[in-house]
């Protein structure tokens, strides 16, 4: 593997710039100059990158070498597509899902769960404790050499006293994240498995489309709490728009692992302290800042985290329904109120960074896919905090200049977005002149914030909008994508792992005033 795991000690934190020495851990705070060095050479952004494109390029070679359950296979580029959007957990599809064999899908599973930010970032921290092992015993011997020649030997225990705190901390607090991940997933795949089992209609869909319960219920898990959006049948979730537990169980995996994942985290915590009646839980949470994981945050954060992600989803769930409830194209048809509201429900939760879809998205408002838009690029801790300013403000003393300079005089995220958006729309310029209805800046843009944001949503293509008849034209469940040039599709294959990186260009473009 081509990456370094000392870039893991500069955690990132969403939204968060990691250039200060506030954002490492306790123990790397207080080691010897010698050891900060090699920490402090490791460019984090490339390490990442370098990360994310080794496993999209294994993964593309596992999928490669592996038959499919259809005689015609996949092309290159739309295999190393796929790749790389269940890498950067995207879910931008170019090829319908039912194509992949259960094998396949494990891969694919796989891949989903290796790019997923909770598993990228507990691999993180569990690296960081082991280098910190590994390190323990010079740390410790340098603290005592100087301290004893400046006369002050009796804070050398205080301090030593502490790094020992530290470490316990540490540890405990990796075997809550990885506690953490595994028990959402397992508890997850055992609920959709036995909710398959017992419900006839879900049962059937499955079985019609010759999917595997056990794989369905493992990628669906993997793929919702990572925030991917993949769904192993081609028309996603809407087989299953009627099957209200399923996507209530669904719901509870977006959230926990995505824009909640710091409150679940805490919650997880503080149960554990209650229950235990360890101090170390409660250092860890009264010192959250100090422990180096940039997903654990402070209380007050994660209550303010919690009130902005339930009061978007209620905005948006009262616009949908407004819009969308006698909707003219029978997206609800068959459907009684209740399984109405829950698919409602689902699908607005599903528009920060997932993108499973109960309905098609290309038969709704368009006042709704501006909203829709509007919360993909939205980052995943969005937060309504009063005190934000005091804590920018105190984040910026002491920043690397050159650091600083950089960030001030690179292009805003909107800016990137708005060049790729362009450049789309130049390789795809004759399809937007024959193909008006199905090529629309619109499609375009929600194609691209949607892979920005890692979440999935599409526009689909439909035949029947073709102004100029395409008798060969066939519909396909895949994503609008699917219908770009080769061209098109390398350019969004950037802007997907663009986006997986976004939290290290989060602050750019600072120097541009608008007033």
């Amino acid at each position: 593997m081509s990456f370094t795991p000392l870039f893991f000690f500069r955690q990132i934190s969403p939204g968060r710039p990691s250039s200060t020495m506030k954002n490492l851990p306790l123990y790397f705070l207080r080691s010897p100059p010698s050891l900060r060095l090699p920490l402090l050479a490791a460019n984090p952004f490339f390490s990442h990158l370098s990360y994310f494109l080794t496993i999209s390029l294994l993964g593309f070679g596992a999928l490669k070498l592996t038959k499919t359950r259809t005689s015609s296979s996949p092309n290159d580029l739309n295999i190393f597509f796929t790749s790389v959007s269940a890498v950067s957990v995207s879910s931008m599809s170019v090829v319908e899902m039912e194509v992949f064999s259960n094998f396949q899908l494990i891969i694919i599973t796989t891949l989903m769960f290796l790019g997923g930010e909770v598993f990228v970032s507990a691999v993180g921290f569990q690296l960081s404790r082991w280098f910190q092992q590994l390190n323990e015993k010079n740390r410790t011997d340098s603290i005592r050499a100087i301290e004893m020649e400046s006369g002050t030997s009796s804070s050398t225990t205080a301090t030593v006293d502490e790094l020992s705190i530290s470490k316990s901390c540490l540890k405990l607090l990796g075997r809550m994240i990885i506690g953490y991940l595994l028990a959402t997933n397992i508890l997850g795949s055992c609920l959709i498995f036995i909710y398959i089992v017992m419900v006839p209609h879900a049962k059937q869909v499955l079985e019609s489309k010759g999917i595997n319960f056990l794989t369905f219920s493992t990628f669906s898990t993997v793929s919702t709490f990572t925030n991917c959006g993949f769904i192993p049948t081609n028309e996603n979730m809407i087989a299953f728009k009627n099957n209200s537990g399923l996507l209530l169980i669904l719901i509870s995996q977006i959230l926990l692992g995505g824009c909640l994942y710091p409150v679940g985290l805490w919650l997880a915590i503080m149960a554990a302290a209650k229950l235990t009646g360890k101090k170390e839980w409660r250092y860890i949470l009264k010192n959250y800042s100090e422990m180096g994981y940039s997903h654990l945050l402070s209380g007050l954060r994660c209550g303010f985290l919690a009130v902005t992600a339930v009061g978007f989803i209620i905005l948006q769930l009262i616009i949908f329904c407004s819009l969308e409830w006698n909707n003219s194209a029978g997206i609800w048809d068959g459907l009684n109120p209740y399984q109405k509201f829950m698919g409602s429900l689902f699908q607005v939760t599903n528009s920060r960074h997932t993108g499973e879809s109960v309905v098609d998205i290309s038969v709704i408002s368009p006042a709704i896919l501006v909203v829709f838009v509007v919360m993909m690029y939205l980052p995943p801790y969005t937060t309504f905090l009063p005190m934000r300013n005091k804590e920018i403000t105190s984040r910026s003393h002491g920043k690397d200049k050159r650091q600083h300079l950089v960030e001030l005089f690179t292009f805003s995220q909107l800016s990137y977005l708005a060049i790729f958006i362009i450049l789309i729309c130049i390789t795809e310029k004759e399809k937007l002149r024959d193909d008006p209805l199905n090529f629309t800046v619109l499609n375009i843009t929600l194609e691209v914030i949607s892979a920005y944001g890692n979440v999935g949503f599409s526009s689909g293509y439909s035949c029947k909008r073709q102004v100029k008849v395409d008798r060969s034209c066939k519909d396909a469940w895949y994503g609008f994508a699917g219908r770009w040039s080769a061209k098109g599709k390398f350019i969004l294959i950037l802007v997907m792992i663009f986006g997986r990186m976004k939290t290290f260009t989060m602050h750019t473009g600072q120097a541009w005033k608008l007033s």
